[in-house]
């Protein structure tokens, strides 16, 4: 069968004691798993001993998951077993080194794919690496602050008015995204500075591909005019998003934990809760500025267009 092996790693700014102590503690990995903050209504029973727990979600599948061995303060070896949406096994470690400002925290898993499923053996790395991406820096959260920074508002069902807009469009490994976006942006307001033509609180980005697989991804980060300048301002485009019904999802929080709301709508969209709307590409608004807001009070909202 195909092998699936996945490897992540983050600096924590804590003690390894504590971070060993949450990722030891199956009781601490409520607060901090990358999976449950995507349905809080999972059913979670954690053993007495806090050394194994089982899950069952509508969302997330069911399985669970037990410490096979350990060695205080340098590793935790687990034992995790999927049973829905299919059943699978795997081998899990999470490992932990000193290091200058804290822990060095390495997350890996080696399993296999049924073999007819072969041709996901990259997608499926990617995703779960993604997976272990978001746990890592959730753990980050837990471990430094003791508590985490990404909460998830589900708003719903709604109409977005539709608008017509001038951005500027690029594509880019998806590592370097947070910084082209920061200078996009900043780019973007220095040009609404003034100008009565533009909406600069309902900025947004339209995020036309997130290629897991490659590490790309190609977005439009936007602002609505209420007519198109002509001619365009050097290094922009036109566009415009139609009128629309959405479903939307508002994290509150560090931008580090966005894809925390993105997996859960994407989650949300396999599990048949809302019927996504082909030609649109989803998109998000924000309802506050990182200029002037600190990162646990950040507000942006995910819309997904659906029918």
């Amino acid at each position: 069968m195909p092998a699936l092996n996945v490897n992540r790693q983050l600096l924590i700014n804590a003690p390894v004691d504590k971070v060993f102590h949450n990722i030891f503690d199956l009781g601490e990995w409520m607060n901090w798993s990358p999976w449950l903050i995507m349905d809080k209504n999972t059913n979670v029973s954690v053993a007495a001993d806090k050394r194994s727990y089982a899950w069952e979600g509508n969302r997330i599948g069911s399985g669970n998951m037990k410490v096979v061995g350990h060695e205080e303060n340098k590793f935790v070896k687990y034992d995790l077993n999927f049973l829905k949406p299919y059943k699978s096994h795997a081998n899990v470690t999470i490992s932990l080194s000193p290091a200058e400002g804290g822990t060095l925290v390495n997350w890996s898993m080696a399993s296999s794919l049924p073999f007819f499923l072969f041709f996901m053996k990259k997608s499926m790395e990617a995703y779960i690496g993604n997976d272990f991406e978001r746990g890592l820096r959730l753990l980050k959260d837990w471990s430094e602050e003791g508590k985490i920074l990404s909460q998830l508002n589900y708003l719903g069902l709604g109409e977005y008015p539709g608008c017509q807009y001038i951005g500027m469009k690029r594509s880019c490994q998806a590592a370097d995204a947070s910084k082209y976006m920061t200078d996009d942006f900043t780019a973007l307001m220095a040009y609404c500075q003034g100008n009565e033509n533009t909406h600069s609180e309902a900025c947004f980005c339209i995020y036309h591909e997130w290629d897991l697989v490659k590490g790309k991804v190609t977005y439009t980060a936007g602002v609505p005019v209420k007519s198109l300048p002509s001619p365009l301002p050097a290094g922009y485009i036109s566009g415009s998003i139609p009128a629309t019904k959405i479903y939307t999802l508002q994290h509150v929080g560090s931008y580090n934990h966005l894809g925390n709301a993105w997996a859960t709508l994407y989650a949300m969209m396999r599990n048949k809760e809302f019927k996504y709307r082909k030609g649109i590409d989803a998109f998000e608004t924000y309802g506050n500025s990182p200029r002037n807001t600190p990162p646990s009070a950040l507000i942006a909202n995910i819309h997904f267009p659906v029918v």
